[in-house]
């Protein structure tokens, strides 16, 4: 987390040069939807409950955080491209509703001209652990089982499509391992079978299983994130366990409907960043494994656009379909 702060202060001084060239306006005159693809309680609901709080002190309105689960996000993310682009609904999405949705479902929205990106606000790697019968104490080891027992050992995912499958799927790619998918609604669900010993290994973000691992009760063997997580120092990446290159990160954003006024979507991005440099919001990031990110609006636009493709060749090579 050391090297986030450095990047969004060089992020609130060009904003800052450039809110000069944007006329001062008055919203908000009323409280903000923000509007989660997940239940209360999810990792995305704590990460909406803590950016909202935070920016309404900004803004001096509140933010209102709206829970719209099912149709894993796409509920959530139509509701909010189907919106007035006042400023007044904004959604807190992730990759899945953005980039690896689109090439599952038959969806309502257009995921890059229904939205204006306003910042991605955190990412987060899944972390690769087994439960604690299984033998293997790295990546090399767990590959080597792999292959000697094709088909036979499995993955817990938080459903088809979730990040985690979305890892793991990758992960199985790079290594050429055959691994049975074993689907749950919501990694949450997957742990007890997991703790259980009824499943082999999950990929899940790393905020949900490392109290496991801290206590014990889980191996973690790797973390999908080009660097090692701040979260888990000790715990060495995919990449650099023999797969150079790999990565699977997630992560959620701000995002409002198409045609929202540029100057609310630069007044929300400075908010952000300012909400990203509070010392408290940034610890509580990393109690859950995650890292602020707050990048520029056109920076987000760009990301969704070129990780779009990735996870469509992906979910083409690997045969995903929707459940």
């Amino acid at each position: 987390m050391k090297r986030i702060g450095p990047l969004i202060v060089a992020s609130m001084s060009a904003m800052l040069v450039a809110g000069a060239a944007y006329p001062q306006t008055d919203y908000p005159e009323k409280p903000v939807r923000l509007i989660v693809g997940f239940p209360p309680g999810s990792q995305a609901d704590t990460v909406a409950r803590l950016f909202g709080q935070k920016l309404g002190e900004e803004l001096g309105k509140p933010v209102l955080v709206e829970n719209a689960a099912g149709a894993a996000g796409n509920i959530a993310a139509e509701r909010v491209a189907r919106a007035a682009p006042d400023g007044y609904t904004l959604g807190l999405l992730g990759e899945v509703q953005i980039v690896v949705n689109p090439s599952l479902y038959k969806l309502a929205y257009d995921a890059v001209n229904d939205f204006v990106p306003v910042s991605q606000l955190a990412m987060y790697p899944n972390m690769l652990v087994v439960h604690n019968a299984v033998q293997a104490k790295s990546v090399k080891e767990l590959v080597g089982m792999a292959k000697a027992r094709p088909g036979e050992l499995t993955f817990a995912s938080g459903g088809s499509g979730s990040s985690p499958h979305m890892a793991a799927e990758l992960f199985k790619s790079a290594a050429d391992v055959d691994l049975r998918h074993i689907p749950y609604k919501g990694v949450v669900v997957a742990i007890p079978d997991l703790l259980g010993g009824r499943v082999t290994m999950m990929f899940s973000p790393i905020g949900i299983v490392l109290p496991s691992v801290r206590e014990g009760k889980l191996r973690a063997l790797a973390v999908t994130s080009p660097r090692r997580s701040p979260a888990a120092p000790e715990v060495p990446t995919v990449a650099e366990s023999g797969y150079a290159g790999f990565e699977y990160t997630g992560w959620y954003g701000l995002l409002a409907p198409a045609k929202a006024p540029s100057r609310i979507v630069r007044k929300l991005h400075l908010d952000i960043t300012k909400v990203l440099a509070l010392p408290d919001v940034r610890a509580k990031l990393g109690d859950l494994g995650l890292e602020g990110i707050g990048n520029s609006p056109e920076e987000f636009a760009a990301a969704i656009k070129s990780q779009i493709p990735r996870a469509a060749k992906l979910i083409a090579d690997a045969g995903i379909k929707p459940e």
